[in-house]
This record gives structure tokens, C-alpha cells and sequence, in this order.
């Protein structure tokens, strides 16, 4: 846990400063500025599985941004105010998920272009559903297989990336439930969240201290409602 820790806390330091995606759309989304010689060599794409994983990643983070983001609108249209404002959070998460996958892939030579489809919209409660499912296939499967490929492979960055967008995505499936539970009660009003804009990590509460995830300070927080 301390070695993960460490870990984090150099993506953190790797990362700060960086733009990252905001409420744009995915294919919109900010990557870090980069400063090239103008006679740097192109970068050769990496050999392995691990920038295909990181361009697998890449899509899906970029699709859950805009999905998130047209559920959050069907909440609001159903006066599910407080699940409208989960599901807005969840969306900047996913796509600064996707803006941190996308500076890696084109460090190592890769080209980040999402294929955005278009989101399947139903009730709030389905919505809730699927969104339960999809963060807890990638929790529980994806990312940690994902990991496992890059650790083997040695690619640092990329077992960062994916540990931390790992942890981000199984708490946001714990919240889904968690608000699944008592849905009604989120008719009472938007609920405010804040999000790490370093490593997605959402929050019900404004953080007292750094971020649990990439140790980053309190300040790099964005409320979302």
C-alpha cells in the first residue's frame, strides 16, 4: 500500500499543472502542453500490449464521459435533481480519465481519437443500472487486468493511470448503488460533489486534506453540481 502510495504521489507531482478535459465534449478534451524542439524525432509507438490497452481505456473513458453526461440531463428532466449532479461529477472524472490517457498514448507515439457512439438514454433508475454494471466490469476486471499487462511490461506511467482510474471507477459503482437505495430522495435538490482534477477521485464532501488517490492538495478540487 505505501509503494502505491509513493506512486501516486509521483503521478500527482507528473500531472500538476497539466490542463485537463473540463465539460467539453471528449473529443474536445485538453491534454497537458507539451514544449518540442522543432527537430525532435517523431516518437515511435511503444511495443506490447500496453498502449492498445491505454487506447481501449482511452474510448471507453471518453464514451462514459458523454454518457454520464446525457444521464445527468435525463435525471434533471425527471426531477432526480440530486443523481443529475452525481452523474455531472462523474463526467468530469471520466474525462480527465481520458485527457491523462490521451497525454500518455501520444508521449509514447500513439494517436488518441475517440469513437464516440451514441448514448443508449432510458429512466434514471436504468441509467443508474448501467452505469453500476460498466464501473464495476472495469473496477473488477478491466483495469486491474489492464494493470497487471502494464506492470509486466514496465510501463510505469501507464500502471499509475490505470490503478488510479481503477480506484475512481469503484467508488463511483458505490455511489450509483448507494443512491440507487433511496432514489426518491434525490428529488430533494442538486447535491454538490468535488472532483481531483488531477485524478478524477469524486467526493460527496469538500476534501479537508490532499486527494486519497494521487496525493494531490486540497486546492486542485472542483465543486460540481
Amino acid at each position: 500500500m505505501k509503494r502505491f502510495a509513493v506512486s501516486l504521489f509521483a503521478f500527482s507531482l507528473l500531472m500538476t499543472g497539466a490542463v485537463f478535459a473540463q465539460d467539453a465534449a471528449p473529443a474536445a478534451v485538453a491534454t497537458p502542453d507539451a514544449v518540442v524542439a522543432p527537430t525532435a524525432p517523431a516518437a515511435t509507438p511503444a511495443p506490447g500490449k500496453t498502449l492498445e490497452n491505454m487506447l481501449t481505456a482511452f474510448n471507453g473513458e471518453s464514451n462514459a464521459q458523454a454518457k454520464y453526461t446525457e444521464f445527468a440531463k435525463k435525471a434533471d428532466e425527471e426531477g432526480y435533481l440530486g443523481v443529475g449532479s452525481l452523474f455531472r461529477a462523474a463526467a468530469k472524472a471520466e474525462g480527465i480519465h481520458a485527457a491523462n490517457l490521451k497525454a500518455e498514448i501520444e508521449k509514447q507515439g500513439g494517436k488518441a481519437e475517440p469513437k464516440l457512439e451514441t448514448p443508449v438514454v432510458k429512466t434514471t433508475k436504468e441509467n443508474l443500472e448501467a452505469a453500476i454494471a460498466g464501473e464495476t466490469q472495469e473496477t473488477e476486471k478491466m483495469y486491474p487486468e489492464f494493470k497487471a499487462t502494464a506492470e509486466a511490461e514496465k510501463q510505469d506511467m501507464a500502471v499509475i493511470l490505470f490503478g488510479g482510474a481503477g480506484k475512481v471507477e469503484g467508488d463511483h459503482a458505490k455511489m450509483y448503488a448507494e443512491t440507487l437505495k433511496d432514489l426518491e430522495a434525490t428529488k430533494a435538490g442538486k447535491k454538490d460533489f468535488f472532483v481531483c482534477l488531477v485524478c478524477g477521485y469524486t467526493a460527496g464532501q469538500a476534501p479537508t486534506d490532499k486527494c486519497p488517490v494521487c496525493m494531490s492538495p486540497k486546492e486542485k478540487f472542483e465543486k460540481v453540481n
